[in-house]
């Protein structure tokens, strides 16, 4: 079983009611029509979305993010797999039951691309707060396909703990009680400005980074901390971190994410993140979504409440 996470607003116009309603998940690029072929190549996927969208573009980079979109949708995804549904700060969960179909008739609304599925825990979406902090993460992701089959059994959990919602047990209780406990301590404890990035970098380290440093402030570019993750075990990626220890009010804003971008490009790092320990303003989040559409470098944005679920489930039980 694999499992995926799709935001359903082609043509950025959210169409999630609709695929609710019809039973069905849909994508956008409507007008790269042919793409059902079945022996259609991966180099020739991407020709016909550049050729009907990106044929301005200087470079195959858009056209190769869009390719990954639709081939996972069109290609990767099978029947029984998982698709997670991000709407607002909840998500809907779907197993897909058929093959990726093309209804030309919707051109006019850019849903053609669509597959069939059967809605779970009833077609009621479930809070992100009940999430593990993985899945939040993942549901973050800018883009409008993305991977998440090392995430099944986080998904599973939450279909399983949406059956037994009204049935609190010590274990939920006691998880909850600590979140809230660890977001209070992270807004109104011990913690200053550069207790907050020592504790970044060890969340980070116990996170799987095989190095997490804070950077001394004569040598801050825009980036608070750098850690190093290995991915395969062969490929380093870096990752910027832009920390501010704030209160709820006022929320972290788009001069945040650009200070993160000046350290993104200074380090040259891969990744970038801004974890705060209050909230993120809608500026933050279309400035860092703007940034990828730019580059496909992903900023995400960590709240304190994300960032206290991290640190009760890394950090803490590591400790």
């Amino acid at each position: 079983m694999k499992a995926f996470v799709l935001r359903i607003s082609p043509s950025s116009v959210d169409q999630v009611q609709e695929a609710l309603a019809s039973n069905q998940i849909i994508i956008g690029w409507s007008k790269a029509k042919g793409l059902l072929q079945p022996n259609l190549s991966r180099s020739a996927f991407r020709t016909i979305l550049s050729e009907t969208y990106y044929s301005n573009e200087k470079s195959l980079r858009k056209a190769g993010s869009a390719t990954g979109h639709m081939w996972r949708f069109i290609r990767d995804m099978e029947e029984g797999d998982l698709v997670v549904v991000p709407h607002g700060s909840k998500f809907y969960v779907a197993e897909v039951s058929g093959a990726a179909i093309y209804l030309p008739e919707n051109i006019h609304d850019d849903t053609c691309y669509r597959r069939a599925v059967k809605w779970l825990n009833n077609a009621k979406p479930i809070p992100r707060k009940r999430a593990k902090a993985a899945l939040v993460s993942r549901m973050k992701t800018y883009g409008t396909c993305a991977p998440a089959t090392d995430l099944v059994d986080e998904i599973q959990d939450c279909l399983d703990n949406e059956k037994d919602k009204h049935k609190p047990t010590f274990d939920s209780d006691l998880k909850q009680g600590l979140v809230l406990q660890t977001l209070n301590e992270l807004r109104n404890g011990r913690l200053d400005s550069f207790a907050f990035e020592h504790l970044i970098k060890d969340v980070l380290l116990s996170m799987g980074a095989t190095e997490s440093i804070v950077v001394a402030r004569s040598k801050d570019e825009g980036a608070d901390v750098l850690a190093t993750f290995m991915v395969a075990g062969m490929f380093q990626q870096k990752v910027a971190v832009q920390a501010k220890h704030w209160q709820p009010k006022p929320p972290v804003g788009a001069d945040v994410v650009e200070q993160l971008i000046q350290g993104l490009e200074a380090e040259s790092a891969h990744y970038g993140m801004v974890i705060t320990s209050g909230t993120i303003s809608d500026e933050a989040i279309k400035t860092a979504e703007d940034y990828y559409e730019q580059t496909g470098t992903n900023i995400e944005l960590i709240d304190g409440e994300q960032f206290a679920q991290m640190v009760v489930e890394h950090y803490v039980a590591k400790s």
